[in-house]
C-alpha cells in the first residue's frame, strides 16, 4: 500500500526550468517541473515516483501518485497524458481526459496541464516571453531527426526571438553510443549536425541530444536555449532506459497560471 504523498519536500528535489532572458509574465504565468526518482510512491524498479502507465508498473501506483499530483497543486482540470510514439504528431491540450498519440504539447488555456515522460530522451520545454501560450515536445533521436521541435514551434505561432526554450534532462553525449543511422538520419538534412557526433573506440558514434536540439532550434531562428546540462545515465536522480532497461519515468509537467 503507497504511504507516501508528493509534498513540499519532495518537490525540492525537482527540476524547475531556468528560463534564458525570463520576463516578468513568463516568472508570474508560467509553471514547470521535472520530476526525479525522488520518493517512496513506487517500488522496485519503478522507485521512487513513476507516472507512466506503459512500463509494467502497479496501475494502482500510477493511478494514486497522478491523483497525489493533483491533490498537491490543486489542479482543477485534467492534464493531458500522452501516448508517446517517437513521432512528431503536436497535441493541443484538453481537460476531457482522454489520453491522446503524440509527442508534443501545447495550450494557451490557464490551468489545462501538459505532461509528458522520458527517461533518456530529450523534453523540450517552451515558452513565450509573453507567457500566454507553453509546450513541450518528447525530443528521442528519431523525433529529432523527424521535425518534432520544428512541428512544435509551428503550433506555438510566435516569432522565433519572443520564444524561450529549456532542454530537460537526457543521456548525455558520453553515454549515447549509437550506429551509423542515427547519424546518417541527421546529416541528410543537416550536414553540419556532424559537430554534434564522435567517433568513439568501438567504432561507433558517440551523439550529442543537446547539440542537436540547439542546432535545429537555432536553424528556426530561436537562440534564447537554456539548460542542458544533465546525463539521465550517469546521474542516480533520474530514471535511464539505456542503464535499466525496466524502469519509471520521469514527468515533465507545464502549464500557465491565471
Amino acid at each position: 500500500m503507497i504511504s507516501n504523498r508528493v509534498n513540499d519536500a519532495l518537490v525540492d528535489q525537482w527540476l524547475t526550468p531556468d528560463w534564458p532572458d525570463v520576463t516578468p509574465a513568463i516568472r508570474q504565468r508560467v509553471r514547470a517541473y521535472v520530476t526525479t526518482r525522488a520518493g517512496q510512491l513506487s517500488a522496485h524498479p519503478y522507485d521512487g515516483f513513476n507516472t507512466a502507465n506503459h512500463v509494467g508498473d502497479d496501475p494502482g501506483h500510477v493511478l494514486a501518485n497522478r491523483q497525489s499530483l493533483a491533490d498537491y497543486f490543486g489542479w482543477q482540470q485534467e492534464p493531458q497524458w500522452l501516448r508517446q510514439v517517437h513521432g512528431v504528431e503536436v497535441i493541443e491540450a484538453s481537460a476531457d481526459g482522454i489520453e491522446r498519440e503524440g509527442d508534443a504539447v501545447f495550450t494557451r488555456d490557464p490551468g489545462q496541464i501538459c505532461t509528458l515522460h522520458t527517461a533518456d530522451c530529450l523534453p523540450v520545454l517552451f515558452t513565450a516571453e509573453s507567457a500566454d501560450i507553453v509546450a513541450m515536445a518528447h525530443a528521442g533521436w528519431r523525433g529529432l531527426a523527424s521535425g518534432i521541435l520544428e512541428q512544435t514551434v509551428a503550433k506555438l505561432a510566435v516569432r522565433p526571438d519572443q520564444i524561450r526554450v529549456w532542454l530537460g534532462p537526457a543521456i548525455g553525449p558520453d553515454a549515447f553510443e549509437v550506429g551509423d543511422e542515427v547519424r546518417a538520419a541527421f546529416m541528410a538534412t543537416h550536414p553540419e549536425a556532424e559537430t554534434c557526433f564522435h567517433i568513439n573506440a568501438n567504432e561507433r558514434w558517440q551523439a550529442d541530444l543537446y547539440a542537436l536540439a540547439r542546432l535545429r532550434l537555432g536553424k528556426l531562428g530561436i537562440d534564447k536555449v537554456s539548460g542542458g546540462n544533465f546525463c539521465t545515465y550517469a546521474d542516480p536522480r533520474f530514471f535511464s532506459f539505456r542503464r535499466q532497461s525496466v524502469t519509471g519515468r520521469m514527468l515533465s509537467l507545464i502549464w500557465l497560471e491565471a
